[in-house]
C-alpha cells in the first residue's frame, strides 16, 4: 500500500518535451523509464572510472562513483520500501545524483570551480542537471534524457530548497549565487526551487549520506589510513564494533571491517525510517505536495543520530580526507584539471574534433562552458592520458 504522501507515477507532472504515447503505452511507469534512461546514459557508464576518494590506480577494491551510486540506490530502495514510497523514483534519483561529478572527485570539482569562477561557476549538482537536460545526446527528438518533472525536481533540490520565498539564493548558494548551469535551465522556476523536494528525493539524499560515510570508513580502513582501534570511541561506529566483538569475538580483519560497517549502515537506515514515521505521524502530510510545502524535511535522522554522524564526519575529515596520502594525490589531480582547462582555452584545436565542432556551433553556451563540460565528463584515466599527451610530462600518477 502506497503512503499518502508518496509520489504517484500515474499522477506525474510529465516531461518538459512531450513524448506522445510513450509513458501511456509502455509497461513501465514514468519513473521506471527515468531510471532506465539514467542507467543507459553515457554519463552513468563513465562513473565506473571516476574517483570517490582514492584515485583509480590505487586499487580495484576502493569505491568509484559508479559503485557508490549503486550502493546509494540499494540503501534508498530499502528505506523507500519501508516507508511505502515510490521505489522507482527513489532509485532513479539515487542512480543519477552523481552524474555531474568531475574526474578526481571533489579535487576535480574544486579545480573546475576555480577555472570557471569568471564564467558562471561550476558545481557538480548543477552539472548533473545540465547533463540530463542538455549534454546527453541519444534521442532523436530532444537533447538530454527528458526525465519527468519529479526526477528533475529531485536532482535539482538534492540538498533542499535553492532559494527562499522571495527568490534569493540560500544555503551553499547564498554567497555566490546560483551556478549558471541552474540559472540557464529554461524550466528552473517550474521546478519550484523554494520548496523541499518529494519524500523520495529526500530519501535518496540521506541514502547518499549513509553510503559515503559508512563506505569511506571501509575504504579508509582498507587503505590503512586509520585502524579499527581508532574507531572504538566514536559514537555509532564504536557501538557497532563492540557489537561485533560481543557476537563473534575476534575475527580476521576483513571480516571485522565488514561486520562493523554493515551494522553502521543498519543503524543509520533504521534511524531514518523510525524518525520519518514519527514525523509523518506528527505532521500528517496527505500528498506529495504536502511534503514539498513543509518548512523542514520530512525524511530525517533523529537529532542524536545526526550529531553522532557529524562526529564521524569530523573524524573522517581529519584522518582520511586530510591525510597526506590523499591530499598529495588530490593536489596533483587539481593540477591536471587546471592545466587541461588552460590548454583547451588557449588552443581550441587541442579539443577532439566533435567537441571542437560542438563548441563552435553551439550559440547557447560560451566556449569556457563547453571546455568545462568536456573536462567534467572525463574519467580519471582519460584526464591523465590527455594531460600526458598534451604536456609530455612524466605521469603524475603511478
Amino acid at each position: 500500500m502506497r503512503a499518502p504522501f508518496a509520489s504517484d507515477p500515474a499522477a506525474s507532472r510529465g516531461r518538459f518535451h512531450p513524448e506522445p504515447g510513450v509513458d501511456g503505452e509502455d509497461v513501465r511507469s514514468p519513473f521506471q523509464r527515468d531510471r532506465d534512461r539514467v542507467i543507459h546514459s553515457t554519463a552513468f557508464r563513465r562513473l565506473k572510472h571516476k574517483t570517490q576518494v582514492f584515485v583509480s590506480h590505487e586499487g580495484d577494491h576502493f569505491r568509484t562513483r559508479l559503485t557508490h551510486s549503486l550502493e546509494v540506490a540499494q540503501i534508498a530502495r530499502t528505506i523507500a520500501r519501508a516507508l511505502a514510497l515510490d521505489e522507482d523514483l527513489t532509485e532513479a534519483l539515487a542512480l543519477a545524483h552523481d552524474l555531474g561529478h568531475t574526474p578526481f572527485g571533489h579535487a576535480g570539482e574544486r579545480a573546475l570551480a576555480a577555472c570557471m569562477a569568471d564564467h558562471g561557476g561550476f558545481e557538480h549538482n548543477a552539472q548533473t542537471l545540465r547533463i540530463v537536460t542538455r549534454l546527453e545526446r541519444r534521442y532523436a527528438a530532444f537533447d538530454g534524457l527528458n526525465l519527468t518533472w519529479e526526477t528533475l525536481e529531485g536532482l535539482l533540490k538534492h540538498n533542499g530548497p535553492l532559494v527562499d520565498s522571495l527568490g534569493a539564493p540560500m544555503g551553499r548558494y547564498a554567497r555566490e549565487g546560483l551556478p549558471a548551469a541552474i540559472r540557464e535551465f529554461a524550466h528552473f522556476r517550474a521546478l519550484q526551487p523554494a520548496t523541499f523536494p518529494s519524500a523520495e528525493a529526500q530519501v535518496a539524499a540521506l541514502a547518499d549520506d549513509i553510503a559515503y560515510n559508512a563506505h569511506d570508513i571501509d575504504d579508509g580502513l582498507r587503505a590503512r589510513l586509520f585502524d579499527l582501534i581508532d574507531l572504538a570511541d566514536l559514537p555509532l561506529v564504536g557501538a557497532a564494533l563492540t557489537d561485533v566483538l560481543n557476537v563473534h569475538g575476534e575475527l580476521e580483519r576483513p571480516r571485522m571491517i565488514h561486520e562493523t560497517v554493515r551494522r553502521v549502515i543498519a543503524r543509520l537506515v533504521n534511524d531514518v525510517i523510525a524518525r520519518t514515521r514519527r514525523n509523518a505521524e506528527k505532521w500528517q502530510p496527505a500528498s506529495a505536495d504536502d511534503v514539498r510545502r513543509l518548512k523542514r524535511p520530512l525524511v530525517a535522522f533523529s537529532p542524536q543520530m545526526a550529531e553522532d554522524l557529524r562526529v564521524v564526519q569530523r573524524f573522517l575529515r581529519r584522518r582520511m580526507y586530510r591525510h597526506p596520502k590523499v591530499t598529495e594525490a588530490m593536489r596533483r589531480a587539481e593540477r591536471i584539471v587546471q592545466d587541461l582547462f588552460a590548454a583547451y582555452i588557449s588552443d581550441p584545436d587541442l579539443l577532439p574534433r566533435d567537441w571542437k565542432e560542438r563548441a563552435l556551433s553551439d550559440e547557447t553556451s560560451t566556449f569556457p562552458r563547453q571546455v568545462c563540460d568536456f573536462i567534467a565528463g572525463m574519467t580519471d584515466r582519460y584526464a591523465i592520458e590527455q594531460h600526458r599527451r598534451l604536456f609530455d610530462l612524466d605521469p603524475l600518477f603511478r
